[in-house]
């Protein structure tokens, strides 16, 4: 991971099912499932269903978050996975919010957070 603290990813899932993507429980079940796929440590889970649609929620782990906003009436999830140390892969819960969402469509970028040499030089100026 270089000097990073952490890797966040920004996941765009798109074509997804609007009963999977509607239902607080099945998306809190199915983030919560996605944060023990990829290795992490849950610690709290709060989650909110918004009427007439949509579902927005937060899994709190050891290693940092997991969270989701959701668009059932477009099939698209907004979703964060960011991860600190090198035990857990912030793909791997993408991957498995992919699966279970029933996306057609998921594009992520990976942010570095906390990169150590930029803090460094940050503190000499």
């Amino acid at each position: 991971m270089s000097n990073a603290l952490g890797r966040h990813v920004l996941a765009e899932l798109y074509g997804c099912s609007f009963d999977v993507l509607n239902d607080r429980a099945k998306v809190e079940a199915i983030m919560v499932n996605a944060a023990l796929e990829a290795g992490a440590e849950v610690r709290e889970v709060v989650f909110h269903k918004f009427s007439p649609q949509g579902v927005s929620g937060v899994v709190v782990i050891s290693e940092s978050h997991l969270a989701i906003h959701t668009w059932p009436e477009l099939g698209y999830a907004a979703v964060d996975v960011f991860t600190c140390g090198d035990r857990v892969n912030p793909w791997d819960a993408c991957n498995y919010l992919t699966e279970q969402f029933r996306a057609g469509n998921m594009s992520a970028t990976e942010i570095k957070r906390g990169l150590m040499e930029n803090a460094k030089e940050a503190v000499n100026l």
